[in-house]
């Protein structure tokens, strides 16, 4: 006999995005089997970066802090990204079975689709209008349970978003645009008439119109769960910024799924330390490369050894895992 899917909706009453990540990874860890869940929240004046990402890098921080700001580091990989009021945050949390990116995304096209705006899904974890990112998406996974989680700028200050993103000179390149302001597009340039009761109202339609359920909505604040470890760990400067000491090497390199950055700390000839900052998806892969190369000596066949016996477990990881290989071998070191 199949289980009936049971769906929740949840609502945070905070815009604070250490409060509202402790929301999320508290719902995420007590997932029940048969549950799918969309949790819709807003943070104000925030930069959200990915787990992998240098703090110091990816954003102008100290610019983000004076003017009343927060910095936040997510569970899962990816980009920075800027949250505002006029933005509009998704999560989808599920068992690992009912993981379901098409059916995820169906939701988020289809609400949009009821405004009269045609999107599509782009690259590795975007949704795009004519071209331009209205969505920014990543995913977690954790032994049993599974979220995938974006942005949906309905009517954000694209000029703070450019003024606090420092995204690289490289990436840009890449992507063949001049700033970080021109590859974005919020859904009321596209239709005038789009508010964010709008959204969330055609987000919930089109969440039951997917998944079924009673789907019953709940407001939630920070008090309502046993989450302030969970709030401590995201305020935190070890979470947020981490230890990063002075390297002895430093080689960074983008490829067509991310950057990748390898930071080493060497002792009598072997990498007593290395980071690994990255934009990449694969969060969980990024940080395996890290500990596979400690303690190796600083030989690039050694180490080419090191990385070939880490775990890869889809076609995407044994494509970085094949890139970094390469990028290794053709790299003085």
């Amino acid at each position: 006999m199949i289980s009936q899917i049971q769906t929740r909706i949840i609502k945070s009453l905070s815009h604070d995005p250490w409060v509202n990540l402790a929301i999320e990874e508290h719902l995420l860890e007590r997932i029940t089997e048969d549950e799918v869940l969309l949790y819709l929240w807003q943070n104000n004046n925030t930069v959200v970066i990915g787990r992998n990402q240098n703090a110091w890098k990816e954003c102008r921080h100290l610019d983000l802090e004076r003017e009343g700001g927060k910095l936040a580091r997510r569970l899962s990989g990816g980009g920075a990204v800027f949250h505002d009021l006029g933005n509009l945050n998704f999560t989808f949390l599920m068992n690992k079975k009912h993981y379901d990116l098409s059916k995820q995304l169906t939701v988020i096209l289809q609400a949009v689709k009821k405004f009269g705006i045609k999107a599509e899904f782009s690259g590795r974890n975007d949704l795009v209008i004519e071209e331009k990112k209205f969505s920014g998406n990543a995913y977690f996974f954790n032994k049993d349970s599974a979220l995938h989680h974006g942005t949906i700028l309905i009517n954000s200050d694209l000029t703070k978003l450019s003024r606090y993103l420092q995204v690289s000179r490289e990436k840009i390149i890449s992507k063949g645009i001049d700033s970080v302001q021109s590859r974005v597009i919020n859904l009321t340039e596209v239709c005038k008439s789009v508010t964010l009761a709008a959204v969330i109202k055609g987000m919930e339609e089109s969440f039951m119109d997917v998944y079924g359920g009673d789907a019953q909505e709940i407001a939630v604040a920070r008090n309502d769960f046993n989450i302030e470890p969970l709030v401590q760990k995201y305020s935190s400067w070890e979470w947020r910024f981490g230890n990063t000491p002075k390297f002895d090497i430093s080689i960074s390199r983008r490829f067509g799924w991310g950057e990748v950055e390898l930071g080493f700390c060497l002792k009598n000839g072997h990498i007593d330390s290395v980071q690994v900052f990255s934009d990449a998806m694969e969060e969980g892969l990024i940080r395996d490369i890290g500990k596979g190369l400690e303690g190796c000596s600083f030989q690039k066949d050694r180490m080419i050894e090191r990385l070939i016996k880490v775990d890869r477990r889809s076609e995407n990881q044994v494509i970085i895992i094949k890139d970094v290989v390469l990028w290794l071998s053709e790299t003085e070191l």
